[in-house]
């Protein structure tokens, strides 16, 4: 196992330098100069220059990119070019909400998509099952900035029974408030996962049920509901493990558009809006941010899975 977990880290080391290689050249060849955030009318085309000059964008994209580089690795990673402030400090702001958002996103999809799944699989092609199935159809397939702002649209214009922008109600603090906040942000994020995971589950669940030591438990006197929790969901939930770790780009790209829809003040938030006013430093700093993430999680679903499964352990 420990061999496994150095091998990856080893390997995301010339992963994210062609990441950052591969970001630094799109973000440089994407149309738009952020100069233009400080150009004013009575500027002269000198001062305009001069202004190129001392952000650093006049020297060759090698130098830029080199610049970059060593700046981050010493732990620096610059100033926003539009509000002036440490691009790290701004990160660390934005990251908690972030993450917490994914972590409630991921923690709904695992409940709820195993419920479903230990159900439906248990009642196959049964008036749920068929339900569940056209709905998982659903989740997999309608776009998540059309869900978001449809259920903007339905409980919060309509029925008012959420809030429909923000984290928190100005001058309430309360857990509740919080809570009432994120419930449309994490539907949104956690429903195509919720989708898939219940479909995995179905499938794996039904081709347990079939093996020989369920037909032994149940001669041996055990219920369905102790069969299908006790002995089949362990088994069944292995693809679970990587499942989630797939589901992690989905996360990450997903918060951007449910962050950006919600007004959630993330990194997601963070990104669009440093992508609008060609915030290069930030646009850089949040895409290794987020590539970071998806390692760091591949790799614990990898660790999870060789907890889960010993064949891992003894292979690793």
């Amino acid at each position: 196992m420990v061999r496994m977990i150095v091998k990856r880290v080893v390997q995301a080391i010339p992963m994210l330098f062609a990441i950052s290689i591969v970001s630094f050249l799109l973000i440089q060849l994407a149309p738009g100069d952020p100069v233009q955030a400080y150009i004013t009318p009575e500027m002269g085309p000198a001062e305009i220059e001069t202004i190129r000059e001392n952000m650093g964008l006049n020297s060759p994209l090698h130098i830029q990119y080199i610049r970059w580089l060593k700046s981050t690795l010493q732990g620096d990673l610059g100033y926003s070019l539009v509000n002036h402030r440490p691009v790290g400090v701004q990160i660390a702001e934005r990251l908690p909400a972030t993450l917490g958002l994914m972590g409630a996103s991921l923690i709904t999809s695992m409940i709820i998509g195993i419920i479903i799944g230990l159900v439906s699989a248990a009642n196959q092609n049964k008036a749920f099952d068929n339900i569940a199935t056209f709905i998982s159809y659903l989740g997999i397939s309608i776009p998540s900035f059309w869900f978001a702002m449809m259920l903007v649209y339905v409980l919060s214009l309509k029925l008012k029974l959420l809030p429909s922008i923000g984290m928190r109600t100005i001058g309430v603090h309360t857990t509740w408030d919080l809570i009432k906040h994120g419930i449309m942000p994490t539907i949104v994020l956690s429903l195509q996962s919720i989708a898939t995971i219940a479909r995995y589950i179905r499938s794996s669940t039904i081709s347990q049920l079939k093996e020989d030591y369920v037909v032994v438990e149940y001669a041996s006197g055990a219920s369905k509901r102790e069969v299908l929790y006790k002995y089949v969901l362990k088994n069944a939930i292995l693809p679970v493990i990587t499942i989630l770790g797939m589901s992690l780009p989905n996360l990450v790209s997903g918060a951007f558009i449910t962050e950006s829809i919600f007004g959630w003040p993330g990194m997601g938030q963070l990104g669009i809006t440093s992508i609008f006013s060609y915030d290069y430093p930030l646009i850089m700093a949040i895409t290794m941010f987020s590539s970071l993430i998806l390692i760091i999680g591949n790799l614990l679903s990898d660790i999870l899975y060789g907890i889960a499964d010993p064949r891992i352990k003894e292979l690793s």
